[in-house]
């Protein structure tokens, strides 16, 4: 209760938690989109060269996917937010992109400002487009 005897709402929490019956508390993802992206990570993203790479995989449901890179490193993650133009990308499309590092240690990097510069023979859907099978 409140100093004005009126009754205060428990915070919201999740199914699971070890508090209050069950429910946890939502965490951030610690994956950086674009978005939450600070100016100097951005900075670093941008001055960092182009690289090619192909589209491993990617679900436009769950907003992620990942790239091989062209020279044999490892997958790099890319969120749904730093993917450019108007189509959404399918498994082996060629795309060019930038590393910028993955906060707190910067020890892996993520691909950023990706662009698709070789579709596959697939028809791609546009972004604004409702697909059934859950891409």
């Amino acid at each position: 209760m409140s100093e004005n005897n009126t009754p205060t709402k428990p915070p919201r929490m999740s199914p699971g938690s070890p508090i209050s019956g069950g429910l946890t508390l939502q965490l951030p993802s610690p994956i950086v989109t674009r978005r939450t992206r600070t100016h100097s990570t951005c900075q670093i993203a941008l001055s960092n060269p182009e690289v090619m790479g192909k589209i491993k995989s990617f679900c436009r449901k769950k907003g992620h996917g990942f790239i091989t890179p062209n020279d044999g490193g490892e997958d790099l993650f890319v969120h749904i937010s730093d993917i450019e133009g108007e189509y959404v990308p399918l498994e082996g499309d060629e795309v060019r992109y930038r590393l910028c590092p993955i906060p707190p240690k910067r020890e892996k990097m993520q691909a950023t400002h990706v662009e698709i510069v070789n579709f596959t023979p697939e028809v791609h859907l546009k972004w604004d487009c409702l697909s059934s099978e859950g891409l």
